[in-house]
């Protein structure tokens, strides 16, 4: 168990999703109806649901939104979504996974790879990239949740096999067949997590320079961009330093 790792957000810069909270309204409700017709539409029973439901609340979706998403479930009303996963390299040979939720595959596949054609990137076949990730259980808080020591010890009583700090944010990594008994048992000491998933952690990650990142994170915009892709993973490490010069 690693007692402090520096953490970036390797899925995109935080804040990113900030200016555009109608578009990612949108994505979360997509999410809680596709969880809630593949299981119960109950969160307590429904571990899938019950992770997109704290993500929409975590970022302040109201409870009508949250309630009317689920009940498009129950109904039957609304399109049929399908998970798609995309792989590829970004510039730099950054290793790209873009998770997808959508009722048109073909729309959603030019899209992606129009996006990474743009913006100095090739997308591969799957299993292109994935191999150099694991695919784990992600439990997030934010850094208010307490020190390093209170969540560290927290997270070794509730089976978690990892956790990572910095000052804005902690995250749990647990096996995916743990993650949702792993998250009850944190929430009795440390409250509601921000965010309960599946992820894809990269094993090496991949320090860019200005150039390579400027175009990299033009690159993940334009992905997050797309109303279908829910999520991208990469293996990149941008520093401190690199990040104020590009704003």
């Amino acid at each position: 168990m690693a007692g402090h790792s520096k953490f970036k957000n390797i899925m995109h810069r935080k804040g990113a999703q900030d200016k555009k909270r109608s578009a990612m309204f949108s994505k979360l409700s997509r999410e809680i109806t596709v969880a809630a017709k593949m299981g119960m539409p109950d969160p307590d029973m429904n571990p899938r649901l019950r992770a997109a439901v704290n993500a929409a609340k975590a970022q302040s979706m109201p409870k009508d939104n949250i309630q009317r998403a689920i009940d498009k479930a129950s109904k039957g009303d609304g399109e049929n979504y399908e998970e798609v996963r995309y792989e590829g390299y970004g510039p730099g040979g950054v290793a790209l996974i873009v998770e997808a939720l959508t009722d048109n595959r073909n729309r959603t596949a030019t899209n992606v790879r129009t996006a990474f054609a743009k913006n100095g990137g090739n997308l591969g076949a799957g299993g292109a990239v994935s191999h150099g990730f694991e695919r784990l259980g992600l439990i997030e808080y934010p850094g208010a949740a307490g020190n390093e020591d209170k969540i560290l010890e927290a997270a070794i009583e509730a089976g978690a096999d990892d956790v990572e700090s910095d000052d804005e944010s902690h995250s749990v990594w647990t096996s995916v067949e743990n993650l949702h008994e792993v998250a009850r048992e944190l929430e009795k000491v440390l409250g509601e997590a921000e965010g309960v998933k599946l992820a894809w952690k990269p094993n090496l990650k991949v320090d860019v320079d200005e150039d390579t990142a400027r175009t990299l994170l033009k690159l993940v915009d334009t992905l997050d961009d797309d109303d279908d892709v829910q999520t991208v993973w990469g293996n990149y490490e941008i520093s401190d330093e690199v990040m104020e010069k590009l704003g």
